[in-house]
């Protein structure tokens, strides 16, 4: 379906106040309807910070972070969700957004301190009870004034594509950057296959600005020849690495559009490091096929440091950390997270609070930063430290695929095996791990290999690697 929302006028609700304290957090039971983007603005002009909650989601799940927020009141266009019935049952108020009626709408703008929160994203946490990321008011403010800094033209006649799910930090930007300039703002229906969707609403809608994790083009891709998206300004892509292949083949479908690589955590406001690719596809900046992350947008600070958190030189590799008002100021109520993740460093002069991604990363000589995968995906095996992006690069050139994971999994020794995931590969896979042993060091060729149709893909469309993980048990 295609909402278009063109200003404040659709998004009055009233502050609501229970015991005489006016409510700052308020849940939101996300859907794909015009009252959850109504209920997520109302609640900002109102003066409040909303916890999206995804209904498809186990209960248990929604529960904790209802606990954990504290949240009164829930905001649902569907109240006879399990979600709503448990909310219920535990004492919360459940307001029905498809009874609202706005009789008088004021437009006059609450007086919020800049620290209040806009809302909390809760993400997987390792002990399996989500953890919340609170983003403020400055640093939702920072991010839009930032991407905006960037030049982008971008006017009320634009069309932005909105494809994802309203607990994933990368929909906070396809809906809110747009109506900042009053663009309007196309979603995927709810049923259907994703991919075919997201071709469908690119072609009808003539859709000139689209946001998408970099999984949606390898479906596309068997499409490719038949695709000529004329209006397509521009494509930016976060999320996961963005292969510069497919990258390229993407460039000649949409002849007129930027093509944009995002970095950036949840913890930093959606993304906060961008590079623009060249239309010549030889001056693109890549490392193992994956295409620079760019450099930082406007105030923000990334560095490189070592397993000390000491400052590395350009060149080197090490965990990628960001300060800068995009940074939460810290996770919500959780302080041993908190200790483990921020840290204060003198940085040319200036102290800054850094945030620790946990991304493996580099600084080149011209000023880009090279994404090298997560930290934990450099794994050692028989004491030599391996990169799987390399494995990946070199898998991907042998067979022309896209999709391609390696993930290290312990075996019952507690050694870690390199496991090789391909998807829907035709070629012969015993001719490819001899070729590999020819290429790669003899610890670097993967123990064993696995064909998949198709990935799995989990709620943000990215490949599900718990998924690929928990499928080769039993093989």
């Amino acid at each position: 379906r295609d909402y278009k929302v063109t200003g404040v006028q659709t998004c009055a609700l009233p502050i609501y106040e229970k015991g005489g304290h006016t409510l700052r957090l308020v849940g939101v039971e996300v859907y794909n309807d015009i009252e959850t983007y109504t209920s997520i603005f109302g609640t900002l002009f109102a003066g409040n910070g909303f916890v999206p909650l995804n209904p498809s989601m186990p209960l248990e799940r929604n529960k904790s972070i209802i606990e954990q927020s504290e949240l009164k009141l829930i905001l649902s266009s569907n109240k006879n969700s399990d979600l709503s019935k448990m909310a219920i049952d535990a004492g919360l108020s459940v307001v029905d957004t498809k009874d609202l009626v706005a009789e008088k709408i004021d437009l006059t703008l609450p007086q919020n301190d800049e620290n209040d929160i806009a809302y909390i994203l809760f993400t997987s946490g390792s002990t399996g009870i989500p953890k919340g990321v609170p983003i403020t008011r400055n640093n939702l403010t920072a991010f839009i004034d930032a991407f905006y800094a960037l030049g982008y033209q971008i006017d009320e006649n634009d069309k932005f594509m909105q494809m994802f799910e309203l607990t994933f930090d990368f929909s906070i930007f396809t809906y809110i950057a747009p109506l900042c300039k009053g663009a309007s703002v196309h979603t995927l229906p709810s049923s259907g296959i994703k991919y075919a969707n997201v071709y469908t609403v690119l072609e009808e809608q003539e859709i000139t600005f689209a946001a998408m994790v970099p999984s949606i083009l390898s479906y596309l891709r068997p499409y490719f020849e038949e695709i000529n998206f004329q209006k397509l300004k521009y494509s930016l892509f976060c999320g996961e690495a963005l292969v510069k292949d497919i990258a390229t083949e993407w460039q000649k479908c949409t002849p007129h559009s930027t093509i944009i690589n995002a970095y950036g955590p949840t913890e930093a406001t959606v993304f906060c490091l961008i590079y623009n690719c060249p239309h010549n596809a030889d001056g693109i900046i890549e490392h193992n096929d994956a295409i620079s992350i760019g450099v930082e947008m406007q105030d923000m600070k990334a560095i490189v440091v070592d397993e000390n958190l000491k400052l590395l030189p350009i060149g080197e590799k090490g965990e990628l950390c960001l300060a800068g008002p995009q940074v939460t100021p810290g996770y919500w109520k959780n302080e041993v997270k908190n200790k483990e993740s921020f840290f204060i460093l003198e940085v040319d002069g200036q102290k800054y609070t850094f945030y620790r991604t946990g991304d493996l990363a580099y600084k080149a000589d011209d000023g880009n930063f090279m994404f090298l995968g997560r930290i934990d995906f450099q794994v050692k095996v028989d004491g030599f430290r391996i990169e799987l992006g390399e494995i990946e690069h070199h898998v991907r050139h042998l067979t022309q695929l896209t999709n391609v994971v390696a993930i290290p999994i312990n075996n019952k020794f507690g050694t870690a095996e390199i496991h090789l995931f391909m998807e829907n590969i035709k070629n012969d896979i015993s001719s490819l791990e001899e070729e590999l042993k020819n290429i790669l060091p003899y610890y670097m060729v993967p123990s064993y290999f696995h064909n998949r149709i198709a990935f799995p893909l989990n709620s943000n469309g990215k490949v599900d690697r718990k998924a690929l993980t928990e499928s080769v048990v039993g093989e």
